[in-house]
């Protein structure tokens, strides 16, 4: 046999080695994408088609009582299989509405109890679903990031916290030059947190974050929307949580002494309107700044998952479940 056979041979027999490891880890189904491009109905239309069970990848929706403006799927907690969940429509969901709005949630944490979920659901033989658009978030399962090991440090955060974010990008930079490519730099607490790690360790945040192997056979799913067609989605979402109260949302957040830093208090939207609260801005000039902000997240986001080459970009919900089904095979799940 010629050298290029053997060649030919050894990788063909790599790749089916590949493919044997990774479809026997548990496969997991991720649906991406920025903020009103529909991730959530496509979540829920797979969890019911394919018997699946829902784990929350959005850090805002992670806290109670801030429903209406991170767009929280309506639900109850309920018991699920002999433990207590997020229902929607029948549908358990997990790291949804479990926090205080004051506490700190770090990526490292959250990817700790979605991988408790992700067993959990694929014990019960069900699909598991990650739906959700913050990035770090997916990355942190889907390439198994090794995190450091840094409690939020609250003295020094509070310190961060008085600088402009212009000057903590700058104090970040030069700390760690690699940060722009890993790190949202129009995300203050994204900042502050690398800066924290970065402050308290002594080295580069970037430096910290290690990949790992695959724990998952993951297979990520996203919807694209034309950007005029996206921001009159969001601009419809924003005129909708109006209507169901969100200014209200806030006072009562207000009422029961959530403080304006708290974690919570810095989801998008929440600090523009509340301007509008205090009587600082009238309410059309609020509105739109809230809409603008939201914009602007939304385009992050996108720029954010079109780095991964490995997301399957589908133009309607049709078309991901259409591919979805492909990826676990014609007839289901389990069929």
């Amino acid at each position: 046999m010629m050298k290029e056979e053997v060649s030919k041979v050894r990788n063909m027999h790599e790749l089916d080695k590949l493919n044997k490891t990774t479809r026997a880890l548990p496969r997991v189904v991720f649906a991406v994408g920025p903020t009103s491009s529909g991730k959530t109905a496509l979540g829920l239309r797979l969890a019911h088609q394919h018997n699946g069970e829902i784990i929350n990848a959005d850090s805002r929706q992670i806290y109670k009582g801030f429903d209406i403006g991170t767009g929280k799927p309506r639900g109850t907690r309920e018991k699920f299989e002999g433990h207590r969940a997020y229902m929607v429509q029948g549908v358990p969901h997990y790291l949804m509405d479990f926090l205080e709005p004051t506490e700190t949630f770090t990526v490292a944490e959250w990817r700790e109890k979605a991988m408790t979920a992700i067993r959990g659901i694929s014990g019960r033989k069900h699909l598991p679903i990650v739906v959700g658009g913050t990035g770090l978030y997916i990355k942190s399962l889907v390439d198994n990031l090794q995190f450091p090991r840094i409690e939020p440090q609250p003295a020094l955060r509070a310190a961060f916290e008085k600088k402009p974010l212009s000057e903590l990008v700058k104090l970040l930079l030069g700390l760690d030059p690699d940060a722009a490519q890993a790190v949202d730099l129009k995300n203050p607490r994204r900042v502050i947190r690398a800066l924290e790690v970065a402050t308290f360790t002594g080295k580069p945040f970037t430096h910290q974050k290690k990949v790992g192997k695959p724990l998952f056979d993951a297979f990520q799913v996203g919807l694209v929307r034309p950007r005029e067609l996206l921001y009159e989605r969001i601009d419809t979402a924003v005129d909708h949580m109006m209507d169901e109260g969100w200014p209200e949302e806030i006072r009562e957040a207000e009422r029961k002494g959530v403080p304006e830093n708290a974690p919570a208090m810095s989801s998008i939207g929440y600090r523009e309107l509340q301007r509008y609260i205090k009587g600082e801005e009238p309410l059309e000039k609020a509105l739109l700044d809230t809409k603008q902000a939201v914009h602007r997240y939304a385009k992050r986001q996108e720029t954010w998952f079109r780095r991964d080459k490995r997301i399957k970009w589908c133009k309607d919900e049709d078309e991901a479940v259409r591919a979805v089904n492909d990826w676990l095979g014609v007839g289901g799940f389990f069929g």
